[in-house]
């Protein structure tokens, strides 16, 4: 186990002598969490133990951050990639078990189905029995004071992370959902996976780019078929969203996120805050968007290491932008050739214009003021390798 990193001290944390109330170890550790979330921290004074007071106390500090987390808009999956790029292991997991302990209040009917499956993805579940702190101190074999010194930091953590874009209903305010007519149809879904997975594992160009380019043909037909039927319905599923995250130091394929999703219907906007990108459309558009994001991700990486060439910063990024940049002209002669050969395409035509002004009305309402900004391109000899690479890609011609 990993020594902890010690920050700079101001003033002691500590209640020596009388044992303090819940509510005193409250607002004692949201007290010196705010001085972590400023960039200064509070010293715990050596000696300290775990009460059921400040066991309590750190209970209800946890509760009250992560209430303010969730109504901004954060999502398990969010809260979980956050904390792996911003805090240590232990702060992860309590930040994990805060979140467990807040849904758990609520009825499962007023939870959506997708906040509880991250809920799941993530772990985050309750384990323990009561009193949290006590029992999550001994399973990471922390003393008193590392216990609590992790609890301030996941404390400085949350308070420290802005609203963004609501995506999901806060749990609690969910409400029974309509039956979806159109369900994504996990079947053909996992045609497209096996089809996708066996791209990324070749090790042949020709026979990668012919998996994907399957994949994206029978994604396109799908939501082509999709979009024909719930024309002809009175009240046809309004436009969701999702957030896509990326590792670092590969952010600048955020460039591929948003030609796949142009291809699959949706609109995408990067926040460069937190590396992750959120994309507006239909369900089954947005899983298209994750499933063949994640294949050419993996399919690009691979390309970028495997180039000799490949060791600079300028390079990687010039070879991500031209990557993504040729995936996209694929991507729209591909779409443009499946609309074209649709049996019933004019009739389709006038749908898809009409299902985009849908994701375009709900994506400008969620981002009003989206900023355009340009790439530079410092390495001709990545631009080159990248666009070679797009063109060995599968995708769905």
């Amino acid at each position: 186990m990993g020594k902890r990193k010690r920050v700079a001290v101001e003033e002691a944390v500590s209640w020596a002598g009388a044992v303090p109330t819940a509510e005193e170890a409250r607002d004692t550790l949201l007290a010196a969490a705010h001085g972590t979330a400023r960039g200064t921290a509070d010293r715990l004074a050596p000696g300290l133990d775990l009460p059921a007071e400040v066991a309590e106390g750190a209970h209800l500090a946890g509760q009250q951050v992560i209430a303010r987390v969730c109504r901004g808009g954060w999502l398990p999956e969010d809260l979980d990639q956050a904390a792996r790029r911003h805090v240590d292991e232990f702060a992860r997991s309590y930040v994990l078990d805060a979140l467990a302990a807040h849904v758990e209040q609520f009825a499962p009917a007023t939870v959506h189905p997708r906040w509880r499956e991250q809920l799941e993805d993530v772990g985050a579940v309750r384990w323990w029995p009561d009193p949290h702190l006590t029992h999550w101190a001994a399973k990471h074999i922390l003393t008193p004071a590392e216990a609590l010194t992790t609890v301030i930091e996941a404390l400085g953590f949350l308070l420290a992370l802005p609203p963004v874009t609501l995506v999901l209903p806060v749990p609690g305010t969910a409400t029974p959902e309509r039956p979806a007519h159109h369900a994504v149809d996990e079947k053909k879904l996992g045609r497209v996976r096996a089809l996708l997975a066996k791209a990324e594992s070749s090790s042949f160009p020709d026979e990668a780019e012919a998996l994907s380019a399957k994949a994206q043909e029978l994604m396109t037909r799908y939501a082509l078929d999709r979009v024909l039927v719930e024309a002809g319905e009175a009240a046809p599923e309004l436009p969701a969203a999702r957030r896509i995250w990326l590792d670092t130091p590969y952010v600048d394929a955020k460039s591929l996120v948003h030609v796949v999703s142009k291809a699959d219907r949706c609109r995408a906007v990067f926040d460069p805050r937190w590396g992750f990108v959120t994309v507006v459309g239909d369900e089954a558009d947005l899983d298209s968007v994750e499933l063949m994001t994640t294949s050419l991700l993996v399919q690009a990486t691979r390309a970028m290491i495997a180039d000799p060439a490949g060791r600079s910063r300028a390079f990687r990024k010039s070879f991500l932008v031209s990557y993504a940049t040729r995936i996209g002209e694929r991507l729209d002669q591909a779409a443009e050739a499946t609309i074209a050969e649709a049996p019933d395409r004019d009739r389709l035509l006038p749908v898809l214009a009409s299902h985009e002004l849908k994701v375009e009305s709900a994506f400008s309402t969620r981002f009003p003021e989206v900023v355009h900004k340009s790439v530079t391109v410092r390495s001709h000899e990545g631009w080159g390798a990248g666009r070679e690479a797009a063109d060995r890609a599968r995708l769905g011609e």
